[in-house]
């Protein structure tokens, strides 16, 4: 991780060399600053009298979405983004009517950083870290864990932005991308593949091209807003492949991942929204089909830029 700070002290002297000038000093510029939160509710309940099978049902999620950006210099720029969702649904049991524990709808932790080098070249040289990982991990009920498991990815290379404004967004970038997924608490399984009592944190390393792209407009209005964001990440090295020699799987980590987020968001009021959210995920590791996650809410906002 220290290899991204280091990485960038090293394109800023070599940006500053090669243009035969001292850094400039530019008045500081304030950050540019945008927050969007949300808060999702739906809530049915029936009677005892109600025949029918029907189960009275209650669901929530909360989302944020903040971006922070700053030109430092007339040469560097740092943008950091973070995404932050958390949603529960709780039913009733057909017969009893008794509320069942409550199960995780969405959770999502996203952070990245990202520094730019704006040297009025056609292309900006970057380099950026990000950590995915999510609020409660409840794979194995007998074993919950917070933020697990984590994923690290540190890339840099060459971004473009064809406009950037507090409305209107489409920057894109391709570079090349190491990750590091760690995973903690899993279960150690003997040589007839059965768990045991031990438990072992295991961390995957692979490497890559990934390609991003962003972009962002109003529909419309300034009411109605559309956001996108394309990632693509194909791998050449995975630290495990030896593990998967011979099996039907010994491949599957070589195709490309694919996660495709959509997002419309209209304003009915000041504090009122309607959203309609789409994800289109794709890891053959995972799965051999496409995941699709839809959301249609309404709620609470707020949003500040």
């Amino acid at each position: 991780m220290v290899a991204i700070p280091m990485m960038v002290l090293l394109l800023v002297a070599q940006a500053d060399s090669a243009a035969g000038i001292e850094p400039q000093a530019v008045p500081p510029n304030p950050w540019t600053k945008t927050i969007e939160a949300s808060l999702m509710t739906t809530q049915n309940a029936y009677s005892d009298s109600w025949s029918g099978g029907e189960m009275g049902s209650v669901s929530w999620a909360a989302n944020l979405a903040a971006s922070a950006q700053k030109q430092h210099t007339a040469k560097v720029n740092h943008r950091n983004t973070a995404k932050l969702a958390f949603g529960q649904t709780m039913s009733q049991e057909a017969e009893t009517k008794r509320w069942r524990v409550p199960a995780k709808s969405t959770d999502l932790i996203d952070l990245e950083s990202m520094l730019r080098l704006t040297l009025g070249l056609a292309v900006d040289p970057f380099v950026s870290a990000r950590l995915e990982t999510q609020f409660r991990d409840a794979r194995d009920p007998e074993n919950i864990r917070s933020f697990n498991p984590m994923i690290f990815t540190e890339s840099f290379g060459a971004a473009r932005s064809f406009f950037n404004d507090k409305t209107h967004e489409l920057t894109m970038r391709l570079g090349i991308a190491a990750k590091e997924k760690v995973s903690r608490g899993e279960p150690i399984y003997d040589f007839l593949g059965q768990p045991t009592l031990g438990r072992k944190t295991i961390t995957e390393k692979s490497g890559g091209l990934e390609f991003v792209t962003e972009y962002k407009t109003p529909v419309f209005s300034d009411k109605v807003g559309y956001a996108s964001k394309l990632s693509v990440y194909k791998a050449f090295y995975y630290s495990d492949a030896w593990k998967l020699e011979g099996l039907p799987n010994e491949n599957y980590w070589k195709a490309p991942d694919f996660n495709w987020e959509n997002g419309l968001n209209a304003s009915i009021s000041r504090y009122l929204m309607v959203s309609l959210a789409a994800q289109l995920l794709y890891d053959k590791e995972v799965d051999l089909r496409g995941r699709l996650k839809e959301t249609l809410s309404l709620g609470l906002t707020y949003s500040r830029k």
